[in-house]
């Protein structure tokens, strides 16, 4: 029987440490906080999107970080090998739009329990408040690691699934990255993904809490002509920008060293055509009326004064002042508002890490380490992320279940 260690309990590490001990292994998982899954416990707005109910065959189109390594894992361990593994102790799940599954009671302490019986079901010693403050090498093999740098813990076999840098109010400080690099592998370059964007228009604080829904949203790099990213969907404005799930998903075409507008379509749905037909049967009922007062029944109404100022109509002019022309603009501001990207928002607030251990040194098939014999990695360590959807939790799971796998 091997003494297997495994190092941070989310998700990744949680399913890593089930999965070996129920390979007959003696496993040890250590956490530094002072309770499992503590991110899991945020993910979702606390309710905990833990997985997608797509075809797995979907989920590679939602994966922009290293999807082609991610193939042996969430093939070995699917998103129906989830819900199972939920659904065969009680817990209920439910599907919502886009193919998100949640817990039926929308707690995601429920799904933290889940794991948690498990871990006590396969006798897996958990050790929270036991944080790894170093890693010794003996000949080319990890011996033991060093916790709460006050003493020692040997095993045979050990497994990182310390997650990224973004939350660090939740343990993650990036901690596995270090101990990786110190154990010989590539770090590749650590940037948000999935994080709030900063605009540089001062008019947007004015909107700060406003949700749009249904606009459509296209990213431009200004050197390219074609859009590098298009979607529709939510978005909220917030005091220094945007956010929401449209805005999430684009962060991760922007860096901060380029020069990024994103262009705001707030009637998709319509051409411009069609909007200004729209617009003139608004125009024909409020006739009489300032211009102030007839976009009431088109617009959110925290939008109309911005969109008023942007349109450089004049707001007491008459309606049936308005040239055709003065109209052709408001359309065309309507389908095309330009916001200027000014930054992503940090590390920190990202709900991802891009970024990790390089996965060009880590077999897929298992999650070893082709640098260090004794060696796994698990979850957000790994330079690998998706979308928002459920696709990260899952890839937590399945690379968790394969480290595990494989001791």
């Amino acid at each position: 029987m091997k003494k297997v260690i495994v190092i941070g309990a989310g998700p990744a590490g949680m399913m890593a440490a089930i999965t070996a001990s129920k390979n007959n292994n003696d496993v040890i998982l250590l956490e530094a906080n002072e309770k499992l899954g503590k991110k899991l416990f945020i993910t979702g707005k606390g309710r905990c999107n833990v997985t997608n109910i797509k075809d797995i065959s979907e989920f590679f189109d939602y994966i922009p970080g290293n999807p082609h390594f991610l193939y042996s894992a969430l093939y070995t361990y699917t998103n129906e090998d989830t819900i199972n593994f939920f659904e065969s102790q009680g817990i209920k799940l439910k599907a919502e739009r886009g193919g998100r599954v949640f817990p039926f009671s929308d707690k995601s302490s429920d799904i933290i329990k889940g794991l948690s019986n498990e871990l006590s079901k396969n006798n897996v010693e958990v050790k929270l408040n036991s944080k790894v403050t170093d890693i010794n090498l003996k000949e080319g093999k990890i011996e033991s690691v060093k916790v709460n740098d006050e003493y020692l813990l040997k095993a045979d076999y050990f497994i990182i699934a310390t997650g990224g840098v973004s939350y660090p109010l939740t343990g993650s400080k990036g901690d596995g990255l270090k101990f990786s690099k110190k154990l010989g592998h590539n770090i590749t370059e650590l940037k948000p993904s999935l994080v709030p964007i900063e605009i540089k228009n001062n008019w947007v604080k004015d909107l700060s809490g406003l949700t749009l829904k249904n606009i459509e949203i296209s990213i431009f790099d200004e050197k390219v002509k074609k859009p590098l990213y298009k979607d529709q969907g939510e978005m909220l404005f917030t005091s220094y920008g945007v956010s929401g799930p449209l805005i999430l998903k684009g962060s991760r075409y922007i860096t901060n060293n380029g020069n990024y507008n994103i262009n705001l379509d707030l009637k998709p749905a319509l051409s411009n055509e069609e909007l200004d037909k729209r617009i003139q049967k608004d125009f024909k009922k409020f006739i009489n009326k300032d211009f102030k007062n007839s976009l009431d029944e088109l617009l959110p109404k925290k939008l109309i004064p911005i969109i008023i100022e942007l349109s450089e109509i004049s707001e007491n002019k008459k309606v049936n002042e308005i040239t055709k022309e003065e109209r052709k603009n408001l359309v065309n501001l309507i389908k095309e508002i330009k916001l200027k990207v000014m930054k992503l928002r940090p590390i920190e607030e990202a709900i991802v890490t891009s970024g990790g251990v390089d996965t060009l040194e880590i077999d897929p098939s298992t999650m070893k380490s082709k640098i260090i014999s004794n060696l796994s990695f698990a979850g957000e360590v790994i330079d690998v992320d998706a979308f928002t959807g459920g696709y990260n939790v899952q890839i937590a799971l399945s690379t968790g279940f394969l480290a595990g796998s494989n001791t």
